[in-house]
């Protein structure tokens, strides 16, 4: 990634995957709540289609890229996005790519995403922490990665700093 420290962005990565590693709490029968699906899905799905974009940039999605989303979701809700919510999140994500085409799921990813600055410098830092995950950044993920964060109107400079902004130790 252009600017981005990989030192720093491979430790947001590994915190991410060891959060999203834990066992789930939902059971795999266990019925979602209609409501909190639907909130869930309105507040984070274009956050998690995203990263099902950066996911499959190289062909690929794995187990350990799935491990770092399931942790950024779990910090960001503060436990609410469970497994089988992302799971549904990144169901509804490939389906949407295999009716519409990347690109175009791209680009409406970065129209939805683009119009809260906060949240657009998220979804830069969790790509890049998506696309590392498995250690090779492909070059088919850089493309998107710049893509994307071209798209957002962001620089690396900027998702670089949000990135040194989430791996300092809090006072307190």
């Amino acid at each position: 990634m252009l600017a981005l420290h990989r030192q720093r962005l491979e430790a947001l990565r590994d915190d991410l995957q060891r959060r999203g590693d834990r066992p789930s709490l939902n059971w795999p029968s266990a019925d979602l709540n209609l409501v909190e699906a639907l909130e869930v899905v309105t507040e984070y799905g274009r956050l998690a289609e995203a990263m099902y974009l950066m996911m499959a940039a190289d062909h690929r999605v794995l187990n350990v890229e799935r491990m770092v989303l399931r942790g950024a979701l779990d910090v960001l809700s503060k436990g609410r996005v469970r497994t089988a919510h992302m799971e549904a999140m990144l169901e509804a994500a490939s389906k949407r790519v295999a009716e519409l085409g990347e690109e175009r799921c791209l680009e409406d990813c970065i129209q939805a995403l683009k119009a809260d600055p906060i949240r657009a410098q998220i979804v830069a830092v969790l790509a890049a922490a998506v696309a590392v995950a498995d250690n090779v950044i492909s070059e088919e993920e850089r493309a998107l990665y710049e893509r994307l964060v071209t798209g957002l109107g962001l620089t690396d400079a900027q998702a670089d700093e949000l990135l040194a902004g989430l791996l300092e130790p809090s006072a307190g």
